[in-house]
């Protein structure tokens, strides 16, 4: 199973950015992004899960600004961010899993390789 993160680069305070994750192998029941800024713990951004009708969840800190979704066809994930500020620069993480846990990194079973969004101010 590889898991191919896509979409990060830098954009001005206020832009947006769609980043997508194309999944190989089976369709996972919970797909999450994850995010992890320099200097601090990787943390949760939003999850969405199949078993529950395609149910999202969001961090408190991006609700209102980020929509996650997926295309069970093509076995991808997508994050749609919007009203981008400085702090959600961070290597973003796509992660993969078969629970309906979906909070914690170890909910997940694959993770993706990382996509670099930078917010400038």
């Amino acid at each position: 199973v590889q898991l191919q993160a896509s979409g990060g680069g830098l954009v001005q305070a206020g832009g947006s950015l769609r980043l997508s994750c194309a999944a190989s192998g089976p369709t996972f029941n919970t797909m999450a992004w994850f995010r992890q800024a320099p200097g601090k713990e990787r943390e949760f951004v939003a999850a969405i899960i199949r078993l529950t009708g395609d149910s999202t969840f969001y961090a408190d800190s991006v609700k209102g600004r980020f929509t996650i979704s997926r295309d069970n066809a093509k076995n991808t994930v997508y994050l749609e961010m919007n009203s981008l500020k400085p702090d959600d620069t961070a290597v973003y993480y796509c992660a993969a899993g078969r629970g309906l846990a979906y909070r914690r990194s170890v909910d997940y079973d694959y993770w993706g390789q990382g996509t670099l969004v930078t917010v400038s101010s």
